[in-house]
């Protein structure tokens, strides 16, 4: 388990990185339109390992987006499948949580300051820094990529 590509997916883009997990560097990252995703699985990016965000029942109503969410991630699962046959691994977003800030009750700013105090605090988000140019479905995916490099 070298490079493990991460996925946040979304209901029509997604947050993804490239994560080498024995330099611990994010090697590459992006938010792209799903469809984009798709082709980077199957034509663009190297990788040895995925594992992506899944959606869990928490007992509350939710609505059509996480419904098109969850059908994303099934269609990049199959993806995953028919290209590289890869087993994807499902990481949970309180899987995350606990890894990063040791609660169930964090929230995404907790997660991301977590993340920055990992790689160094502040400066680590400035040009030149390992979390440059880091943003919005970004965070989770990196989030992701941590919590699984760990099991």
């Amino acid at each position: 388990m070298s490079i493990i590509l991460a996925i946040d997916p979304g209901t029509t883009k997604s947050g993804w990185c490239l994560y080498d997990n024995q330099t611990k560097e994010v090697i590459d990252f992006g938010v792209d339109d799903n469809q984009i995703v798709i082709e980077g699985i199957q034509e663009s990016w190297s990788y040895d390992d995925v594992a992506i965000e899944c959606i869990a029942s928490y007992g509350m109503a939710v609505g059509a987006e996480v419904f098109e969410t969850c059908i994303w991630v099934g269609r990049f699962m199959q993806a995953l499948a028919d290209c590289m046959g890869l087993p994807v691994h499902k990481v949970y977003r309180k899987d995350c949580k606990m890894h990063l800030c040791g609660t169930p009750r964090a929230k995404d700013s907790n997660i991301r300051q977590a993340i920055i105090d990992k790689y160094g605090g502040i400066q680590a988000t400035k040009k030149g820094g390992p979390l440059y140019k880091i943003n919005s479905h970004i965070w989770p995916a990196l989030a992701v990529a941590l919590t699984y490099s760990k099991q």
